[in-house]
């Protein structure tokens, strides 16, 4: 009689290593190893990059070109209310998709081909698995947006100097410029919370671009104060408040509160989205 070797099964990125546990570091190496390999992250990170920096550019070369033009006096007095604002505005506002989408990608992406089913085959406990991607992909946009952010932001002062001289030591110009970063980050994890609640790429995308985009508009045309309340306490109109370098008259909450209930919005997606991968089949 001939012996026959044992056949090894293959292990897949998550699967732990022969002879030991794959613990929580393990988990956060193999999903940085697969949100780095997807293209998707990349392609989606360089047009965040060049949208943001790109448009920021653009609507300040066009602002600083008329400035006496006709009609201007409305606009130059907001922009220099809050000039920390309105060069990040449109950059941040037209990337904040960008970073939606990824946020989506990165876990709608594993349903549709199907790596979900081995990462939680590897790692039959569901929540580190989701903690570990919540983690890596919070400190990647947190890197790339904030390099963003403060590039955006020279790029757009730099052209506005002559009229609207802003400076990072200015009040509250700081804080506004990484508060940008952090707006972004908190989306993203959002988005990815959306995701792994409907695991579909097209109903999640849409879903988010909804919160983001559609629903102020929708609550902004309710009447009387109550529509005022609603509208400003939701996830982007409240979070976006921490890009503003002061409070104004008209905004019910501060840089700061804003900020926390985004971040509350997100915890509670989060959670729900724990949920639902535990209780769930892949």
């Amino acid at each position: 009689m001939t012996a026959t070797a044992p056949v090894t099964p293959a292990r897949g990125p998550a699967d732990p290593a022969p002879g030991r546990h794959a613990g929580f570091p393990g988990l956060l190496r193999a999903e940085w190893t697969k949100i780095r390999s997807v293209r998707s992250t990349v392609w989606t990170l360089v047009i965040f990059v060049v949208v943001c920096i790109g448009f920021t550019a653009l609507i300040a070369w066009l602002t600083e070109s008329n400035w006496f033009g006709p009609r201007a006096a409305a606009r130059n007095v907001r922009v220099l209310s809050d000039p920390v604002g309105f060069i990040l505005g449109t950059g941040i506002g037209l990337g904040q998709l960008a970073i939606a989408v990824l946020g989506v990608l990165i876990i709608t992406s594993e349903y549709s081909t199907g790596v979900i089913r081995a990462s939680l085959l590897a790692v039959p406990r569901r929540l580190p698995v989701l903690a570990a991607k919540a983690v890596v992909f919070a400190v990647l946009l947190l890197v790339v947006t904030e390099i963003v952010a403060f590039c955006s932001f020279f790029v757009g002062s730099a052209i506005l100097h002559a009229h609207v001289p802003v400076a990072l030591g200015d009040p509250g110009v700081t804080r506004a410029v990484i508060g940008a970063g952090l707006y972004l980050t908190v989306l993203g994890l959002l988005a990815l919370a959306i995701g792994t609640m409907i695991r579909h790429t097209a109903g999640s995308i849409s879903t988010i671009i909804g919160i983001v985009f559609v629903l102020p508009i929708l609550t902004g045309l309710l009447p009387g104060s109550w529509g005022a309340h609603i509208n400003a306490y939701l996830p982007e109109q409240a979070g976006t408040l921490i890009t503003h370098t002061h409070q104004t008259a008209d905004d019910l909450l501060s840089p700061w509160q804003g900020f926390g209930v985004l971040c509350i919005w997100t915890v509670l997606a989060l959670a729900v989205a724990a949920y639902l991968l535990e209780h769930r089949d892949a």
